[in-house]
């Protein structure tokens, strides 16, 4: 049994082929698209977070509007740059939509991913510390949101307070019970699943991560998330974690489909450079009839060891294609893989 959820990345333009031309249309479709999810069966709603892209941006609001719009529907990121974050901030805004969520909030962060300008995090007044670099300073975040999401009183109260205080130290408000356990790191790295694992944050592994061995993807991405599950192990955490792996997936069940995504059949892993120097490889899109896509995809390695897949969506097409995007992998492929 898998968890299959979706992961948009929110585009929009104003491009006559878009049903998403305005940030508007994204947001609202977005929650549209959750909703009905929910309704079908899909077990999760995912969206990556761009700044200075026409993507979705600040997470919270739209999981808290879902959240209000679904009752049994994950709901998280994939991932957010931490890099950009101010760490105690976004513990109030977490806990307020999960709280809002009834406790469904999956929350994807990370150091962060090539962006859309040089060093946009100091324009919102972060700058790494002496001898740190960017993503040194995306970890540090991470670590400081994760260990202030134990709940522990931090902060001396003010002798004369406006409103009376609990005895001791104060933690930040409002305080969700669990969210620190539904807490994954995005990882492109094998030494970052591993630090991953030590910490006791669950691991993302996306379609992309640095190719550390020249082997296929799905190999080195199943070979990643074993090292993230023996450091989990060896660190003699309590509690069981997840893994998830992003896919794009495409049952060509019809001409739209055959016309949208028949060119994606075959195609193979690709490699690049990524941050300068480094090579990084690219994982396949999956584009066939549900017969090939089931034949094909019971040889990815990494899939199997995950237990959660996060479907890429073309948010672009609008809510319905989508819809029927989602449907025919749960209704043509998943039961054949033993996902559902």
């Amino acid at each position: 049994m898998k968890k299959i959820g979706f992961l948009s990345f929110g585009h929009w333009a104003n491009h006559p082929a878009y049903s998403t031309k305005t940030a508007g249309d994204t947001l609202l479709q977005s929650i549209e698209l959750a909703v009905a999810a929910e309704a079908m069966g899909i077990d999760g709603a995912y969206f990556r977070v761009h700044h200075f892209a026409r993507q979705l941006a600040s997470p919270f609001p739209l999981l808290a509007a879902i959240s209000a719009r679904t009752s049994k529907i994950e709901i998280g990121t994939g991932v957010i740059d931490m890099r950009y974050e101010n760490p105690l901030y976004m513990v109030e805004e977490a806990g307020a939509a999960d709280l809002i969520s009834g406790g469904r909030l999956q929350l994807g962060i990370s150091r962060g991913s090539p962006e859309q300008v040089i060093e946009g995090w100091r324009y919102f007044g972060y700058e790494p510390a002496a001898g740190e670099t960017d993503a040194d300073m995306g970890r540090r975040k991470g670590l400081e949101f994760f260990e202030q999401l134990k709940g522990a009183g931090f902060a001396q109260p003010n002798p004369n307070p406006m409103f009376p205080n609990p005895p001791g130290l104060l933690r930040l408000e409002p305080f969700s019970q669990g969210l620190r356990e539904r807490i994954w790191w995005g990882s492109a790295s094998d030494a970052t699943a591993i630090w991953a694992g030590q910490v006791g944050m669950n691991l993302q592994s996306s379609t992309l991560k640095f190719d550390e061995s020249g082997k296929p993807f799905h190999v080195q991405q199943a070979e990643q998330i074993r090292l993230f599950k023996q450091a989990w192990k060896e660190a003699g955490h309590q509690h069981t974690p997840r893994v998830s792996v992003s896919r794009s997936i495409f049952a060509l069940v019809n001409d739209q489909d055959r016309l949208y995504f028949g060119q994606e059949s075959g195609k193979a892993d690709q490699v690049g450079i990524l941050e300068g120097n480094r090579q990084a490889i690219f994982g396949r899109s999956y584009a066939a009839a549900p017969d090939r896509l089931i034949e094909e995809l019971a040889k990815d390695e990494a899939i199997r060891e995950a237990d959660t897949i996060l479907l890429t969506i073309p948010n672009t097409l609008g809510v319905a294609y989508n819809v029927h995007v989602l449907s025919a992998i749960l209704e043509h492929v998943a039961p054949g893989l033993g996902w559902r």
